[in-house]
């Protein structure tokens, strides 16, 4: 059985001095890989444009292939990291997704680009949640949150910026640019990584879940993908949750889980640890983290349609109204780090969630006629939310875990993510298209106007506000997970041995 150590003392006694290097290296990852996943949005009708496309249908697989691509590899992140080193993982990741941006870049046809952005996709899947874990081993125990919290703001920070770069680049240069600026950012963090990051001592594990492997990929690569093809086809206004691809994905990412669950739970060393729900504190919290998630990714993803369609505002413009979101996020994210230290999780999402509320509240009374001031002030309290609550409700999980299991945790937490933040996107999706087509039967109009879009998106935002005083509601349920000596955190319910 591997032995358990303490954060921080699980590589000798580490200052936060200490830290600062290895933070930064992970940082830039980060930053770089979760930047492309929002940037490249921006750019689809330029793509659509220079590659000579009739429509939209072929180039969004440069957005869905690599969404598919990360899914598929996220579950394998804790494995990896567990057998080969997270260091060497790290690393070689972060090559791995500099050298598909480069390709990228180099792309002379539409089939290219998709097949490069899987390359992307496959490098950057598992940078979060190695990164998430690495952070967490290193960090000194009474700082862990503080720590966290740091990291957390490029989580928060790179969404809102991708599309105000990708906008301007598209706008004032050329589209390959938005891949060409990853090389220089990833040589400075592999160069930064292999000076600073420490070789955290590799864990005894057994050889690679084959089962496990075929079916934790294919589980929640699928499920992304069918839930992502769910909604409402905007041209005809017919949903698309009946149909074949969508009923395919869904239906084959429901029985790949299935199997996959039932594999892992009777292996002595599986590819994700899901005997970790056995804990009702872990399965409490990230219960609160997938509602969580659908009220911050689901408003994320519908501002800036709102800015377009409703105002009728260019991408550009669209990213620089986000700002205020980032810069707030940003802010509250190191303050929500260092009070969960302090206090635990359970306050800090309750008040998180409450402001997460109250921004969702303002959100739905917007007008097509409101200024930029009425639409900047909730995106800024939506941001102070979410970067208040966001990182002690990670670090909550992974505390609720033995710390043997902690890359084991950060992959799980990150694929079911991944699934939940196709699930707001489609079926937030699916209320706005829905509503709208609803007012423009009743106002007997064939198109929607300005007024149309502004109620459409108001109700879905109406709908948010209950989504996040749920959230507020679960939080309520956390403990601060108990600590044992040393400052080890414990998992206190039940305890969870896995054999190596």
């Amino acid at each position: 059985m591997s032995s358990q150590s303490t954060p921080g003392a699980a590589e000798g006694s580490i200052s936060m001095r200490s830290i600062i290097g290895p933070l930064v290296a992970i940082i830039i990852g980060i930053f770089m890989v979760i930047l492309d996943g929002t940037a490249v949005n921006v750019a689809l009708p330029k793509l659509q444009e220079e590659f000579n496309l009739p429509n939209l249908s072929l180039v969004q697989w440069t957005v869905i292939g690599y969404a598919l691509a990360q899914a598929a590899v996220i579950p394998l992140a804790g494995w990896l990291s567990d057998r080969y080193g997270a260091k060497r993982v790290f690393l070689i990741s972060i090559g791995l997704f500099t050298i598909g941006s480069l390709l990228c870049a180099l792309a002379n046809s539409v089939e290219m680009l998709i097949a490069f952005r899987i390359v992307q996709g496959i490098g950057g899947g598992v940078v979060v949640p190695i990164s998430m874990a690495f952070i967490y081993r290193l960090a000194p125990p009474n700082k862990v949150g503080a720590v966290m919290g740091m990291m957390g703001i490029p989580i928060l920070l790179a969404p809102a910026l991708g599309p105000v770069l990708a906008g301007w680049l598209v706008e004032y240069y050329s589209w390959d640019w938005i891949f060409l600026l990853n090389l220089p950012i990833g040589v400075i963090g592999i160069v930064l990584g292999i000076r600073t990051l420490p070789n955290i001592s590799r864990q005894t594990v057994a050889s690679l879940d084959a089962l496990g492997m075929i079916l934790g990929p294919l589980a929640f690569a699928a499920l992304v993908y069918g839930v992502s093809e769910g909604g409402i086809d905007p041209a005809t206004g017919q949903s698309t949750w009946t149909d074949l691809t969508t009923l395919i994905g869904i239906g084959v990412g429901l029985f790949a889980l299935i199997l996959f669950i039932l594999v892992e739970v009777n292996k002595k060393n599986p590819l994700l640890e899901l005997r970790v729900f056995r804990s009702g504190n872990f399965t409490k919290g990230i219960i609160v983290q997938w509602v969580s998630q659908i009220a911050m990714f689901g408003t994320m993803f519908l501002v800036p349609l709102f800015l377009q369609q409703a105002k009728g505002y260019s991408p550009m413009e669209s990213g620089l109204m986000m700002l205020p979101q980032a810069l707030a996020s940003g802010l509250f994210m190191p303050i929500g780090g260092k009070l969960s230290d302090r206090f635990g999780a359970r306050p800090l999402v309750m008040v998180g969630m409450v402001i997460t509320t109250v921004a969702a509240f303002l959100l739905s009374n917007i007008s097509a006629d409101d200024g930029k001031l009425a639409i900047m002030l909730p995106l800024g309290l939506l941001g102070a939310g979410m970067g208040l609550f966001m990182m002690p409700l990670n670090t909550h999980l992974i505390q609720s875990a033995p710390l043997n299991l902690v890359g084991r945790v950060t992959s799980l937490t990150n694929a079911a993510q991944q699934v939940m933040m196709s699930f707001a996107v489609a079926v937030l999706t699916t209320i706005s298209t829905t509503k709208m087509q609803d007012l423009m039967v009743a106002q007997q109009k064939q198109a929607p106007d300005l007024p149309i879009f502004a109620d459409a998106f108001g109700h879905t935002f109406f709908v948010l506000i209950f989504v996040a005083v749920a959230g507020a509601g679960l939080g309520i349920l956390l403990k601060k997970p108990a600590k044992v000596e040393g400052g080890e955190t414990a998992n206190a319910e039940v305890p969870i041995i896995v054999g190596h």
